[in-house]
Parts: structure tokens; C-alpha cells; sequence
């Protein structure tokens, strides 16, 4: 019987892969990539027009020697790895490290891990695409080379264990530029003024807000123009003035791709980015849903019929959406493959969570339902807006209820349940009322908001800056560095943060320049088209990138960083104690260095008390960076708990 080979990328899918294809298969992982540039050097030959030199992966010569053992006992060879730009390289550099026989290999690729979509790629192996791995290999090098060039220059003039980089120095600039918007953000004063209003009959008040005169809007800056307006509506008669009633419609949402998925997770479940695309992962490789990193909306034709049929099924045939939906952002959409959703919706979420952890569970019942959800017809809300009218002035006050539910039987956010007041929905023109009291209260303008990483996400999406796959590696790297820290959901740059951004845009201005970041995505695109050479790109770019660095090296003037300073006092020499970063996160330092030489854990309560003992829970870290809350109390109180306790 001949023997085939398929390589995969993660252990996670071998079993299953090889469950689908019978024992005339051997299925292999290759652990990601088995091939890259060297970190001890630059990597590339740059008078050599730019040739990449890469390395076997330290770690994995056994690896490699069985996958070359087994691939020369094959009769056929195919590289299955993820269907994307870094998937298709990592079969590239299998094949060239495998010195695999083009005949005996071939390129298949499947969007979900089915027994349908697995053997059917098996029917429909390809070349290995090298427009592809030219796009990956194009953005790898544009990385090392912005990397490897402006991180030595951060070392010396600011610290060692800097680095920088084509998307994070554009995502740190942005997180910088927000927080000096804030910071500079002047407020204004702005008055409110509420009516209560009574409707004989009625058991319910209804409250109305101030709006303005026949004329049209009034803004209130001051008390005295408040006070003006309280003083004309006292004691007058309050009529109504106007009663609209109207349907409006609320579409459906569209299904996720990763961008929408790791907003919504974060936003709903309070997922990190990488922990969304690490949850994501697993549900993906344990065939549950579709490839995880997309920038699609598109949904295949079986999958909609497999919609329409279990949502006709299950809430009805008025439920059906047989709209075609289509995303109307900007026209830089890969659509290599499908929107996230489910492989199978008779997989319900309720089914599945028996068999998933709580992380997987919660995110794989968050993608169903959108998905059903997408495919369902729009809710219909029945809206009323009234109008009162007093002393010639305008109060307004509106009603929603839903009329027909549509996706929103599914799949609804907080800000999408309307209020729903009957009071106002059952006034008529014939309706007594009359006005209870006015109240007038002072505002002020608010800053706009931090990012958190979910507007992050959305914002560099907006940008064009990244790709579907770089969101969260971003992300990471700008908090592992210490550039922007977490404070609750928000993302605050820090003194560090801040210093090396002013040198980015002082130094290179260009490689934090959001258009000109969003044009090198642009031409990776075009590169994976066909209609750009990959290295034009890097000869177009290096020159400029190597006098902006040696201008950098021979003007910057060395900066020294302020360390924070804490309220714990060093009890060896009395000082301050600052706050430090080291390899498990931050840490009390004393500043008399070398003089005194006194560190200890930075401790940082969780706000909650601990259910056994009473004390202070403190938020602690494992080696591998986990979070996790344990008592102050330790080691007479063991208690420990990977979530954060209710207070």
C-alpha cells in the first residue's frame, strides 16, 4: 500500500487529521516555522540585494531529521499548513529544507478542520503559491531590517532591551498621540435641564430634556442661561407639541472576521487579544469553527443553506435573511478565505460546553451566535419621539420597543435593548398632562478615551495598519516592552513609552508615519497579487532607512529615563523605593544602587478580601507570566484562585 505524508503546523490537529484520512496517511506537525533568520545578526544580505539568510530553528534538528526520514519513505508529500501568507512560507521553507521532489509534493489547504474540507483538499492539491511567500518573506525582511537597524540605536542612546518595530512604533505612536490629546484637552461647561412629567391616568412619570425653541437647538453654557430657562417654565402650562411615530430597522450584524472578534471578546468577555486568538486557536484546531485570521466577510454558499435551514427550523421562516451582505470598508481586504464561524450549527453552544473549558466555551457561544445571527432578518423597533412644548420652549423625550426581534432573538449588546417606557408609547394628543418639576444640572466635556485593545484593534484596522495576524503579537510586544501599561482596560503610554516614541518621530518619522505604514501594507497586498516584486519594495525603502539611522546614531543626544517613584521606603538605607521591570514584571528597587542593593516584590492589592482569611488578596504572576490572586497571608493562608474573587 503506498504511503502519504501530510505536515501540518500544530500537534493539536494531527489526530484528527489523521482520524479523517485512514491509515494509508502518516500525519506530521512541523511546530510552526522550521526555518528563520538568525537572532544573533541582521540576517540579511544587504549588498546582496537583500537576500534573506535563514537558519534550521535551533531546537529542532530532531524534528527536521524525522520529517526528512519520513518524506523520502513517501510516495506523495503534502504541506498542509495554515492557509494564509505565513502558512505558505512555512511550506516554502519545508519543501527547500526537506529538499522535497516538486512532483512528490503538493500545497492543500483547508479552511476548517472537517472531514469534508480535509479530504476534499486532498482531491485539490496545488503548487506552492510564491506570491504568497514573496508577501511573507517582503514583510519579514522590512521587519528585521527596521528592527535591527533602529533597535541598536534605541540601546545606546536610551537603554539595552529596546527594540522597535514597523507596527508596533506606529501602534505606540498612536497610544502617545491619544494620551497628549488628553492630556491637552481643555473642558467646557455645558448645563442640562430635565422636566418630570405627569400624565393624568398614568402611573409612570416621563422624563424629558430640555432641547431648545421652535427655531431649534439651544445649547446651555452657563447657570444663568439655565436658570433663565427654569425661571420662563415654572408655573407655565406644558402642552404637547408634536407625537411621531415611526419603524425603524436594525441590520443584522455582519458575521466576524479577527478584528471584530477581538473587539466583541474583549469588549463582552473581557479577552485580551492574544487570549482571544489563543482560545480561537484551539476551537479552530479542534474543528469547531473556521481559520481564526481574516479579514472576510464572505461566507461560503453551503454554510449560508446550512444558516437558512437550521434558523427556519428553529425560530421560523420569518426569520431568514436572504439578503446578500457585503463589508463596505476599505477595498485593502485580503479575502483569502471565509468569515469566523461555525462548522457546524446543530453544534449548539449549549452542546458544546460540556465538552469545552469555560475560555472556550464563552468565546465558541459568542461566534455562533453572531454567526446565526448574520443570517437572520433585520428587528424591527417601533419608535416614539414626543415633543412638549412650555413657555416656547421644546422638552423632548422617545420610546423604543421592539416590534420584531429578527437576529436580536440571537445576538444583542446592552446598547442595542431599548428602554421601554409605555407611558410615552400610549400618549395621544388628547393625553392631560402636566409638568412636575425641572431640574438643571452642570456638565463638562470629557477628554476622548484611552485605548483599550479593542479600540486599538479597531483603530489600526481603520489605519490599514498590520494585518488580521499582527494585531495581537502588536499588542503583546508593546506591553512585554513596557511601552504602554494596562491600567484597567486602558492602554497608557509610559515614561518610557513616551521617550522612545519622541525618537521615533524625531529620528524616523517616516516608519511612524500611519499613511506611509498603511502604503507598505498596500504593496505587500500587491506583491501577493502577482503585480509588485517583493524586493522592489526593500530597494525603495533601505536607503532612506540607513541615512535616517546613522543621522540618528551621530545627533540623538543620550537619554536617561526617570524611574517611578513608589511610597515604600527602603528599610536599609531609607529612600524611596522606584519601580523597576525584570523578566516576571515590575519590582521595588532601591535607587541608591550600587550603594544599596535592596529589591524586593512589588505588591499590588487586588481590592478584595480573601474568602478564607479576610486579608488582602494580592495579584501575583507564575514564571510563565499567568495571572493569578493569592493572599497576603501567605504561607498560613494558602488560598489562591486564577479569577478575581467577588468582592
Amino acid at each position: 500500500m503506498s504511503k502519504k505524508l501530510v505536515i501540518v503546523e500544530s500537534p493539536a490537529k494531527v489526530k484528527t487529521i489523521k482520524k479523517y484520512l485512514g491509515s494509508s496517511y502518516e500525519v506530521l506537525a512541523s511546530k510552526g516555522h522550521v526555518r528563520d533568520l538568525p537572532k544573533s545578526t541582521m540576517g540579511i544580505d544587504v549588498a546582496g540585494d537583500f537576500d534573506p539568510k535563514y537558519i534550521t530553528i535551533r531546537g529542532k534538528g530532531d524534528l527536521i531529521a524525522e520529517l526528512k526520514k519520513k518524506a523520502k519513505e513517501a510516495d506523495k508529500v503534502y504541506l498542509a499548513t495554515d492557509p494564509d501568507r505565513e502558512g505558505e512560507a512555512i511550506s516554502w521553507h519545508l519543501a527547500q529544507i526537506l529538499d522535497l521532489d516538486p512532483k512528490k509534493q503538493a500545497r492543500i489547504t483547508f479552511n476548517e478542520i472537517t472531514k469534508p474540507a480535509v479530504t476534499n483538499s486532498i482531491k485539490n492539491p496545488r503548487d506552492i503559491d510564491m506570491n504568497l511567500v514573496n508577501a511573507q518573506q517582503a514583510r519579514r525582511v522590512l521587519d528585521r531590517l527596521v528592527g535591527y537597524s533602529i533597535s541598536p540605536i534605541l540601546w545606546e542612546k536610551v537603554k539595552k532591551g529596546l527594540s522597535a518595530g514597523r507596527v508596533q512604533s506606529v501602534a505606540l505612536r498612536m497610544i502617545c498621540d491619544r494620551d497628549a490629546q488628553i492630556d491637552a484637552f481643555v473642558p467646557d461647561e455645558y448645563w442640562e435641564i430635565d422636566s418630570v412629567i405627569s400624565i393624568k391616568g398614568a402611573r409612570k412619570t416621563i422624563n424629558a430634556k430640555f432641547y431648545g425653541d421652535k427655531k431649534g437647538k439651544i445649547d446651555l453654557a452657563s447657570g444663568e442661561e439655565a436658570d433663565r430657562i427654569l425661571s420662563a417654565a415654572e408655573g407655565k402650562e406644558m402642552n404637547i407639541a408634536s407625537i411621531k411615530k415611526s419603524a425603524k430597522e436594525k441590520k443584522a450584524p455582519l458575521p466576524f472576521v479577527t478584528s471584530s472578534l477581538q473587539q466583541e471578546a474583549n469588549r463582552v468577555l473581557n479577552y485580551t487579544t492574544q487570549r482571544t486568538m489563543r482560545v480561537a486557536q484551539s476551537l479552530y484546531e479542534n474543528g469547531l469553527i473556521t481559520y481564526l485570521r481574516t479579514d472576510s466577510v464572505r461566507t461560503s454558499d453551503e454554510a449560508i443553506a446550512a444558516a437558512k435551514s437550521y434558523i427556519a427550523d428553529n425560530f421560523g421562516k420569518e426569520y431568514v435573511s436572504h439578503a446578500v451582505y457585503t463589508d463596505k470598508k476599505k477595498g485593502n481586504v485580503q479575502d483569502a478565505h471565509e468569515a469566523i464561524r461555525p462548522t457546524d450549527l446543530n453544534i449548539t453552544p449549549e452542546s458544546a460546553s460540556s465538552k469545552l473549558d469555560k475560555d472556550s466555551a464563552k468565546l465558541y457561544s459568542l461566534i455562533w451566535k453572531r454567526f446565526v445571527a448574520s443570517r437572520m432578518t433585520n428587528a424591527v423597533i417601533d419608535v416614539t419621539a414626543v415633543d412638549f412644548e412650555c413657555a416656547g420652549y421644546i422638552f423632548k423625550a422617545s420610546d423604543s420597543t421592539v416590534a420584531f426581534d429578527g437576529y436580536m432573538s440571537v445576538y444583542t449588546s446592552d446598547d442595542e435593548k431599548p428602554e421601554k417606557n409605555n407611558t410615552i408609547a400610549n400618549l395621544t394628543d388628547d393625553s392631560i398632562i402636566s409638568a412636575v418639576k425641572y431640574e438643571s444640572s452642570q456638565h463638562f466635556t470629557q477628554p476622548p478615551a484611552h485605548y483599550t485593545e479593542a479600540t486599538l484593534v479597531k483603530a489600526l484596522e481603520e489605519q490599514s495598519i498590520g494585518r488580521p495576524s499582527t494585531y495581537s503579537p502588536t499588542i503583546a510586544v508593546i506591553l512585554d516592552r513596557h511601552y504602554v501599561s494596562k491600567e484597567k482596560k486602558n492602554l497608557v503610554a509610559t515614561e518610557l513609552g513616551k521617550v522612545v516614541n519622541d525618537i521615533m518621530m524625531t529620528a524616523f518619522p517616516s516608519i511612524v508615519d500611519i499613511k506611509f505604514t498603511a502604503n507598505i501594507e498596500d504593496s505587500l497586498d500587491n506583491v501577493e497579487e502577482g503585480s509588485t516584486d517583493w524586493k522592489d519594495i526593500i530597494r525603495s525603502f533601505y536607503p532612506d532607512l540607513e541615512v535616517s539611522v546613522e543621522e540618528a546614531r551621530n545627533k540623538l543626544s543620550k537619554i536617561k529615563v526617570k524611574d517611578e517613584v513608589s511610597d515604600v521606603i527602603c528599610e536599609k538605607c531609607g529612600r524611596n523605593m522606584v519601580i523597576k521591570f525584570g523578566p516576571h514584571g515590575k519590582f521595588l528597587a532601591c535607587p541608591g544602587f550600587p550603594e544599596c542593593r535592596n529589591t524586593k516584590p512589588l505588591v499590588v492589592k487586588a481590592g478584595v478580601k480573601c474568602p478564607e482569611c479576610g486579608k488582602d488578596l494580592i495579584i501575583r504572576k507564575t514564571k510563565k507570566g499567568r495571572t493569578y490572586y493569592g493572599c497576603e497571608g501567605y504561607p498560613d493562608c494558602k488560598f489562591m484562585s486564577w479569577t478575581k474573587p467577588k468582592a
